[in-house]
This record gives C-alpha cells, structure tokens and sequence, in this order.
C-alpha cells in the first residue's frame, strides 16, 4: 500500500529564511517524505495593491497567518522559521519567560504560542538566537566566499558563547549585527544561505541542539 503524502508549510519571517528554508530545510524534509511549502508572513495588507512580506512586528500579524493558513484541512503540520532575537514583546509567552538557561526559554515561548493558537498540527519553532547563528555554526565554509580571518572571528565568538545558539541577543551583538561589524560586505540572502548550504544539515545540527530537537519532530 502506499503511503499517503504528509503535507508541511513553514511560515518564515524574511528573504533570508525563506532562501535557507528553500536550500536546506525543505530538502531535508522532503528525503524524509514530507511535500513541504513555504511562505512569508505578510507585514501589512494596504486597501490597494499586494501585502508587503517580511518581518514580524507584532502577534496580530502572525496569528492572522497562522490562523489563514491552519484553514487548510489538508495541511498536516504548520511550523514557523522565526528569530528569537526582537521577537515581539506582546507575543504568547514572551513576558513571563523563565530565568536562567536559554533553551527554556525559548521552549517556553513556543509552548505558550501553540497554546493560544489551539491546533496540534501547529508547531512553532523559534530559531535562537536568530537565523545568522547557522552561519556562525558555518564559519569555515563563510571563510572561504569571504576570507579565513573572518571565519576565525566567527569561531572565536562560538567558544567563547558555547555555541552557535548561545551568541547573544544584544542589539548590538546579535548574530547579525556581528557579521555585519565585521564584514560590511556580508549579503546576509547570499553569504549566508551559501555557507549554510555548504555546511549540511548534519553538521548544523550536530552544533545546533534547539534546531536539532525541531527537526527531530518531523522524523519521529
């Protein structure tokens, strides 16, 4: 008999998740026979003319999404490739967030997001501490579109924090605002993607314990 196909959408939060989504997650999940589908949140729908797509603002805005494309009956599982980095302070979960260990916290997020959304093929992932954090995890293969010193800044930032997750969230030293300082010629839809790609999902979750413990629901 044959198995009937499983049907998985990623909401994605900008261009560059949605071209690592298209490059490196969906693949992987359609080896593991998922017909997966991807779109971007839409920022704001004007009276005239199309939405604009991109960026995360607000929990209005993501509930809208989420809700419209939970009418689909025939999709399986929704998830979400979301930064934890400047994730909406109104959002579920965000304000009584638990001290201490990070990966807590951010669990802690996402349990309180698929509460209030209410429907089990809903599964939201938010990547810590934003999506540039693979790209620290893929230094080596940035080295080489870029230059070695920079992938030897990359890894230094990575031992010291204990990870590429672990690289902080501050304005000014979030994943993102660090390749930038760094390399001010960094195409963060490009570079990255690339360096990712080159990388492999093996490799990057075997550095990365909160994007393999997503990944891992979709094996199971």
């Amino acid at each position: 008999m044959t198995r009937a196909l499983r049907r998985l959408h990623l909401l994605v939060e900008g261009q560059t998740e949605e071209v690592v989504a298209d490059l490196v997650i969906r693949p992987h999940l359609e080896r593991l026979g998922w017909t997966t589908s991807l779109s971007l949140v839409k920022t704001k729908r004007p009276a005239a003319g199309p939405a604009h797509k991109g960026g995360i603002t607000g929990w209005r805005q993501v509930e809208r999404d989420v809700r419209l494309l939970l009418n689909d009956t025939s999709l399986d599982v929704l998830t979400t490739l979301f930064d934890y980095y400047a994730f909406p302070d109104e959002c579920p979960g965000m304000a009584d967030r638990p001290p201490g260990d990070v990966y807590r916290r951010v669990e802690h997020v996402e349990r309180c997001l698929a509460e209030v959304v209410g429907d089990r093929r809903f599964r939201p992932n938010l990547v810590l501490h934003e999506l540039e954090a693979w790209v620290f995890a893929a230094a080596d293969e940035l080295g080489l579109l870029l230059g070695v010193e920079l992938a030897e800044r990359l890894k230094r930032d990575v031992a010291a924090a204990g990870g590429p997750e672990l690289v902080n969230d501050g304005p000014a030293t979030a994943p993102s605002k660090r390749l930038l300082a760094y390399c001010p010629t960094y195409l963060k839809t490009s570079d990255g993607p690339i360096a990712v790609e080159e990388l492999g999902v093996a490799r990057l979750r075997a550095v990365c314990p909160h994007l393999d413990a997503w990944l891992r629901t979709f094996e199971e």
